[in-house]
């Protein structure tokens, strides 16, 4: 070879070497990557960018997470890694993290992994129970799979990792909490008192009752404030109160909901009778908030069964009460009173047959993200600081003041949520006619004119859809499944995909619902801008009189004009003019103290100090700023029949979505809705299932024949070719 060649040679492969080089060096330090999913499920969203590039302190995530887990857990771990890796690298300064050994090698238990596995525990977390299905055999085994976060003096856990769905969400979350949490515990002026109220007189029954423990519970609780004080800056007081043998033990119960506790003599003689006082409160501020320490349950048979709290359950339980003191969330306003749904717990009143649980899982997910507020509009005005106030089907009339108050608070650039049911179900004292168990009376609260004012209402009616929920039925009524055709199924094509947190909800389940109305657009004000959420199928009708959901007596109509999409929800945004504009303003009208009534035709006590106030005298507001308005006829799609514990379901992605953007929280709506990972096939029908199926079955493989054939077919006739071609080169 020349030497000229050789050496053109070497240069082009030592340019080659370079290049290769400075590419690995970029892709070293350069982080970049295309996301082409839907709604960008694999990037981090605004609001989680945001979270990690605002961190002004060291944030470390200590990730406890065993190896080699089974299907489908084993992509969890990259799944985690890979989005620690994204916010780490949008701040490299301040957020770290760190994969702890907690796995056992060949059966053999490392050093290294023993001390991490007992870090963890002193976290609180331990490992759960996971199922594998290995040569066709169901196996259980246990596995670490959560984190922590060390922010500061603050330790914030995420548990039970199983899936990545939603996982973006807990983290952002987790890490915006805690930025809260340091703002609001730096501004506590004072400590934050926690007082355990334990009566001397228990510790001598504890044993009877099955409370060993309780003699140390006094230490205990000391050390879990201290461990407690050491993550909040020290802003917690620890005191121990025994109340005296003669103290009014019934006041102070009732003064801090305590748990009061009365015994007789012991039939030996040995034991005397007695009572005491056991509890824990929390309080700042002049808010104070009572724990449980005792669980008492009630058995058959068995009869009453005590239980002491647990260790970690109590420190958490503390830890919840201080964040709800200090308020490290927005707040929420909760209409209570008007027999309204008991969305903050406790049976309504007038109400005995609501099950008072009824609403604990959207509770429980909303107070993770909320500061929840009863607001008593009866009461008094609707506190500053709440940007949405949440009214859950009240069920009596309001007064035109309280139709004030509302209408106002619309009127600041607020929000309301409006879920109100267009009957109340009342169960029937003696059976009816055939199929009817309930009574569907009409509600009238007056809300239903302010609606009107601002372009929506609700039609008397219960939509029911041929595409609906189908329940299975047991094998001693027959099995199969039976439509519910008052849950209608709402797919994709029925739902608002152009809002932002409604992207990626493919699907809902709607219950017991009413259709909505909208005034003509020429009647409604042009400034209000109406968004239907979501709609029924083209297979739904209305039930109007008579009205029984017992599928039994159930049937779509005969006539195929009443089948048509109805709409379910809607949310109305812009200027609202107000209902009150133009009209003399309501008075408050004071309840006649107990034993009086107004003389006939005489109205009650009105409040002068209202009458000066300048909420309804300086600052009426007859248009409103831009405020939202949010309207579903159905308070059943907030009940854990659809409200799902994970918080993952669809029915609860939506509720909380809806929520955050009245509250101005889109973007971590937004986040929220990426965890949506469902995503079905089009509608087939019967002849196009069948022949997909026969297609997979036989197609493909007839296919694959085919193709192999006619590759032999192709080889045969080029080796002919070539040996054509060398027997004539021969001749």
């Amino acid at each position: 070879m020349p030497r000229s060649k050789r050496s053109t040679g070497l240069v082009t492969f030592g340019l080659y070497l370079i290049a290769v080089v400075l590419i690995n060096m970029a892709a070293v330090t350069l982080f970049a990557r295309i996301d082409l999913t839907r709604g960008r499920v694999l990037s981090l969203s605004e609001a989680s960018r945001k979270a990690a590039a605002t961190l002004s302190e060291p944030l470390t995530v200590d990730v406890f997470f065993s190896r080699n887990l089974p299907p489908p857990y084993n992509g969890v771990e990259q799944a985690l890694r890979d989005l620690l890796e994204e916010y780490a690298h949008h701040n490299p300064r301040f957020f770290n993290y760190r994969f702890r050994d907690v796995s056992a090698e060949d059966g053999d238990m490392t050093a290294e992994a023993r001390d991490n596995q007992k870090l963890a525990g002193t976290y609180g977390i331990h490992p759960v129970q996971i199922q594998a299905i290995e040569k066709d055999e169901v196996k259980f085994q246990r596995a670490y799979m959560s984190l922590v976060m060390i922010h500061g003096d603050l330790i914030e856990q995420v548990s039970n990792i199983t899936t990545a769905d939603g996982l973006e969400y807990r983290l952002t979350t987790a890490m915006r909490k805690m930025n809260h949490k340091i703002s609001s515990l730096l501004q506590v002026e004072g400590k934050i008192q926690v007082r355990l109220v334990l009566s001397s007189a228990l510790k001598a029954v504890a044993p009877l009752m099955g409370l060993k423990g309780l003699p140390d519970l006094p230490a205990e609780v000391e050390r879990a404030v201290q461990a407690l004080n050491a993550r909040t800056y020290g802003k917690l007081a620890f005191s121990f109160v025994d109340p005296p043998a003669d103290a009014n033990l019934e006041e102070l119960s009732q003064a801090d909901n305590l748990l009061l506790l009365s015994w007789p003599a012991s039939n030996d003689g040995r034991g005397q009778a007695g009572r005491g006082l056991i509890g824990l409160v929390v309080e700042h501020g002049g808010r104070k908030i009572a724990l449980p320490l005792i669980d008492v349950v009630r058995l058959p048979i068995l009869g009453t069964q005590y239980k002491l709290i647990e260790s970690e359950a109590l420190s958490r339980m503390i830890n919840d009460s201080v964040e709800n003191l200090i308020e490290i969330h927005d707040g929420l306003g909760v209409l209570t009173g008007r027999r309204a749904a008991p969305l903050l717990g406790g049976a309504a009143p007038g109400s005995p047959q609501e099950d008072p649980q009824a609403f604990s899982n959207l509770r429980e997910h909303l107070s993770a993200g909320y500061s929840l507020k009863p607001v008593n509009i009866t009461e008094g005005p609707i506190p500053e600081g709440i940007a949405c106030l949440l009214v859950v089907n009240p069920r009596e009339p309001f007064s035109e003041h309280e139709l004030y108050r509302i209408d106002q608070f619309l009127m600041q650039g607020k929000s309301l949520a409006l879920v109100l049911d267009a009957f109340d179900e009342q169960p029937l004292s003696a059976p009816g006619m055939p199929g009817q168990s309930s009574a569907f009376v009409p509600i009238e609260t007056g809300l239903e004119r302010l609606l009107a004012h601002y372009g929506g209402q609700i039609r008397r009616s219960i939509v029911l859809d041929e595409n609906a929920y189908r329940q299975q039925m047991p094998p001693q009524m027959g099995g199969g499944e039976r439509p519910l055709y008052y849950a209608p199924i709402i797919k994709r094509q029925f739902m608002n995909q152009e809002l932002a947190f409604m992207q990626n909800i493919k699907g809902l389940v709607a219950v017991k619902v009413s259709p909505l109305e909208l005034a003509p657009e020429a009647a409604r004000h042009p400034s209000v801008k109406a968004h239907r959420l979501f709609a029924s199928s083209e297979r739904s009708w209305e039930m109007k009189e008579r009205i029984t959901l017992d599928p039994m007596f159930l049937r779509p109509p005969s006539d195929k004009e009443e089948l048509h999409s109805r709409p379910l929800a809607y949310l109305l945004e812009g200027e609202f003019p107000s209902y009150f504009a133009g009209k003399p303003l309501p008075v408050r009208e004071l309840e006649p103290p107990a034993g009086e009534t107004p003389a006939e035709g005489q109205p009650g006590k009105r409040d002068a100090i209202d009458l000066s106030q300048v909420e309804q005298r300086g600052q009426f507001i007859a248009k409103g700023k831009p405020g939202k308005l949010f309207l579903l006829a159905s308070a059943d799609m907030l009940k854990n029949i659809v409200i799902d514990e994970t918080g993952r379901g669809a029915n609860t992605v939506f509720v909380l979505n809806t929520i955050d953007a009245l509250n101005g929280r889109e973007d971590v709506a937004i986040m929220r809705a990426k965890e949506q990972t469902f995503n079905p096939l089009a509608d087939t029908t019967a002849g196009e299932r069948t022949f997909i199926k026969f297609f997979n079955i036989a197609g493909l493989p007839l296919l694959a024949a085919l193709f192999g054939v006619g590759v032999w077919v192709r080889r045969s006739a080029r080796k002919r070719k070539i040996q054509a071609i060398f027997a004539a080169a021969g001749e």
